[in-house]
């Protein structure tokens, strides 16, 4: 019994670390310490089973999954709208190949142990594995997509969308080309995904690492603060600016001066005027980085202008990313309050997209450093499925889950064989369809589960019809029956199901 008590004492030790929120590596280890525990003591001392997924991940039923392939095909659509080739890379990498390229994010990289001598880590995003391949295959021009699993050692908060595994959707362009035209196109793709989901009004915001840097070094933020600070400022859409003020003075260092400077510029937000200011600014005027930037920002507006989409983009300084690897163009896209009132509280989510320009990561990883430049984007694909399914939940849509184009169904006993028969020439047709594994089942019984599954069509085998050469054909919504000659059947059910 003594073991058991040792147990409860190494679970209460686990459980006031997560509550203090103390360091992921320690909090691993003496997790690690009290499975040991519950493995050495054995069926005495297991407790009851926990049926449940890990912390920070979720299953997907049917509908939620039908949800989730409506959303990725409007945004693999688009990507090939575009031009995007597909590619895939492992779920996990080097850890050498990550580890520096994240910035204060690096301490959520999920580690591996020793596996036959390499050090692995499962990838974080799709970007820096992307920037790994393009090097390795030494390829300098490529416009791409990807879309898979990324994995965060994250504090999850999966109200928010907010998790340790989660898709990322990833449209990037690489190669030497004139400057800002591949990154207006990478906000017009943001704009289209977002504008076909529906999920109401969003707005993209846009800065230039560049103008932030030029800013900080105005400002007198020593450059080994650069990308501290930076991180600091990454905060500001989720704490007031006085909270990310006495986080950069009280504990990163910064000069209470050098904080009011930068308050001055991250509050300001606009369009083509704002810009047209700035370049006027008696500081940032003289501060090279900035005035290449803020160059650039005025072709990229000029180009967004022509795209028809400056309503719903803002100029905006506070914008940060924390990333390390952005070296230009950054850009996030947000939902503005939702005036939905079927939904009684609007849906909090964050960001649902975001990328930017990474002209050095490529280098990072060639042996000789060349560089590739590259812009990319990502789109948020699990806030922006808890938007959907709450949305989708509000509303009285039915969901289908297959796409099943009609019922195969007899009326009489007996005709198991006849509907084995017609269902194979249907598959073989390339018809989706579906029978009831009954040997006799009830023609109500086969009406009701298509009513259950939205199923459109059923086609009735019977006595007669067999001696006809006919099969009856049954609109399930209006009933309506008719006769179709069994060689055309299967083009019948394709013309009628592409109506709807």
């Amino acid at each position: 019994m003594a073991g058991q008590a040792a147990v409860r004492a190494q679970a209460e030790a686990v459980r006031r670390l997560k509550e203090e929120k103390a360091d992921p590596d320690e909090i691993s280890k003496e997790m690690e310490k009290l499975l040991e525990m519950e493995t050495q003591l054995g069926d005495e001392g297991k407790s009851k089973f926990v049926l449940k997924t890990p912390k920070g991940t979720r299953d997907y039923n049917p509908k939620q999954m039908a949800i989730r392939e409506r959303v990725f095909n409007a945004i693999i659509t688009c990507f090939k709208r575009h031009g995007a080739e597909v590619i895939d890379t492992p779920v996990f990498e080097l850890k050498e190949t990550l580890t520096g390229k994240y910035g204060e994010d690096s301490k959520l990289i999920y580690d591996l142990k020793d596996q036959g001598g390499e050090l692995l880590s499962l990838r974080y995003d799709l970007t820096v594995p992307f920037a790994r391949y393009l090097a390795m295959n030494k390829i300098i021009n490529i416009k791409r997509y990807h879309i898979a699993k990324v994995y965060r050692r994250d504090n999850p908060a999966m109200t928010r969308g907010r998790y340790r595994e989660f898709y990322q959707c990833d449209f990037d362009i690489a190669g030497q080309f004139d400057p800002m035209i591949p990154d207006a196109e990478c906000l017009k793709i943001v704009h289209e995904i977002l504008s076909e989901l529906q999920l109401g009004d969003f707005l993209i915001k846009v800065n230039d690492r560049r103008i932030l840097d030029g800013m900080f070094a105005v400002c007198g933020v020593p450059e080994s603060k650069f990308r501290t600070i930076c991180s600091s400022v990454d905060k500001l859409d989720k704490m007031p600016w006085e909270d990310v003020r006495s986080e950069m003075v009280g504990e990163k260092g910064l000069s209470p001066e050098a904080a009011d400077c930068i308050g001055e510029y991250v509050q300001l937000h606009g369009g083509l005027d704002l810009i047209e200011q700035l370049l006027q600014d008696p500081k940032l005027s003289q501060n090279k980085l900035a005035k290449e930037g803020l160059g650039d920002m005025k072709l990229l507006f000029e180009y967004l202008t022509l795209f028809g989409i400056t309503g719903k983009i803002s100029f905006d300084l506070s914008l940060a990313r924390g990333l390390d690897y952005y070296t230009g163009v950054i850009f996030e896209a947000v939902l503005v309050q939702q005036e939905n009132n079927q939904v009684e509280e609007p849906v909090s989510v964050g960001s649902v997209a975001g990328g930017g320009r990474y002209d050095g990561l490529v280098g990072m990883f060639d042996p000789k450093g060349r560089k590739v430049p590259c812009v990319g984007v990502s789109i948020g694909i699990e806030r922006i499925f808890s938007i959907m399914e709450q949305k989708l939940e509000a509303s009285a849509e039915k969901i289908r889950t297959t796409e099943t184009q009609v019922l195969v169904a007899s009326a009489q006993k007996k005709l198991l064989e006849e509907r084995l028969k017609l269902i194979s020439e249907l598959w073989d047709a390339g018809i989706k369809a579906e029978m009831l594994y009954k040997k006799n089942p009830k023609l109500l019984n086969q009406l009701q589960y298509c009513e259950d599954t939205g199923i459109p069509l059923v086609a009735i085998v019977g006595e007669q019809e067999l001696k006809d050469g006919v099969v009856k054909l049954r609109v399930v919504a209006t009933r309506e029956e008719v006769d179709v000659r069994r060689e055309s059947l299967a083009e019948e059910i394709k013309t009628r199901t592409s109506q709807t």
